[in-house]
């Protein structure tokens, strides 16, 4: 049955009121800062928003998703995850998005049961399920339950309540961990994490908001919105966008045609390399 927005909005409610008490894992994007704000609006002080904290997360986001819950007074919690210490994580195969949420959902089982709360949540809602997402059975194997997804909403429909609640991240461009940037078969470290979110910087400081610097050893490669393609291809521009990212020690810049899309480093990943990952 097709249920309407208001529908599933009063079942995201339900479903949070019958949860009791939860930790929600909070990274600051539309989807979990709205599961963030609905959960402390049906539970009250019956949860926390837990951000985890490492190298992969740009300093400018841990920023601006405590701001967002101290703007609406809700419980948060920043824990500190070690993913990069894992060398399973670090060396960077079609499974580091697995190892990442494992680290992270074993950390808030573990201040779940410490805290007494009854469950764990995650921001996964109905457009989640169809794409590569390995974290995704990292959240299975720890019970996480998914109450977006439960509401059976798509993540237009959760900027829609967003806005219509007049929060200010309904309009937040879509971002990701900084390792996400990383070619498959690279390392993950600290030096090339701060490569990448330096060099993101730069290119929001220009002016642009959805960008993806994608690091391939010695050279970088820039995604850009289409929409801002013709602006990032004027010399001027150029002019500013080389120079400043290769002081960070790429050797190589350049502007990828296609603009920004979501996930394209998983391009080059084999049917072979995704069942391997879901496995």
């Amino acid at each position: 049955m097709n249920m309407t927005l208001t529908e599933k909005s009063a079942l995201l409610d339900r479903t949070l009121s019958q949860l009791g008490s939860v930790l929600v894992a909070y990274s600051g994007g539309t989807d979990s800062a709205y599961l963030a704000w609905s959960a402390h609006r049906v539970l009250g002080d019956n949860m926390l928003a837990v951000i985890a904290d490492s190298a992969s997360l740009p300093r400018a986001e841990l920023s601006a998703a405590v701001d967002f819950t101290k703007t609406h007074k809700i419980p948060t919690y920043i824990l500190h995850t070690e993913e990069l210490e894992n060398a399973d994580y670090s060396r960077n195969d079609s499974r580091r998005c697995f190892h990442c949420k494992d680290e992270l959902f074993s950390r808030m089982e573990k201040e779940r049961k410490r805290l007494a709360y009854r469950h764990i949540a995650y921001g996964m809602n109905m457009d989640d399920k169809g794409e590569f997402r390995p974290g995704q059975m990292a959240a299975e194997q720890h019970r996480a339950v998914a109450p977006l997804f439960t509401a059976q909403l798509r993540k237009s429909e959760i900027r829609t309540l967003a806005r219509a609640a007049e929060l200010s991240i309904a309009e937040k461009p879509a971002s990701a961990c900084l390792a996400s940037r990383i070619e498959y078969g690279r390392a993950v470290t600290k030096e090339n994490l701060s490569q990448v979110e330096l060099a993101e910087e730069i290119l929001h400081e220009l002016g642009f908001s959805q960008v993806r610097v994608r690091h391939h050893g010695d050279l970088a490669r820039i995604e850009i919105d289409r929409a801002d393609l013709p602006r990032a291809l004027s010399m001027k521009v150029l002019d500013q966008i080389t120079p400043a990212i290769k002081e960070l020690g790429f050797q190589y810049v350049t502007l990828d045609a296609q603009g920004y899309r979501s996930g394209s480093m998983n391009d080059i990943l084999s049917a072979s390399d995704i069942l391997s990952a879901i496995r």
